[in-house]
């Protein structure tokens, strides 16, 4: 996967690897919506730097769970 930065390919990667094979097909939608979505975006809402929009916030809140060191320092 490449994204516009490499912190999004790190932990979209890493959520990847870890999730999708367990997703159902309304989770893997949304997935792939917030996929087109921009990467500054996605950041700004994993490492809670702006509002989540609210179709995502699940969503974001279960990716950045596991971004920790990434989006913030463990």
């Amino acid at each position: 996967m490449r994204r516009g930065i490499k912190e999004m390919d790190l932990i979209l990667s890493d959520f990847a690897d870890r999730n999708l094979a367990d997703m159902d097909a309304a989770g893997l939608t949304l997935y792939d919506a917030l996929l087109e979505e921009n990467d500054h975006d996605i950041y700004g809402w994993i490492a809670g730097q702006f509002p989540t929009p609210p179709e995502y916030l699940a969503l974001v809140t279960q990716i950045a769970a596991g971004a920790t060191g990434v989006v913030r320092p463990e």
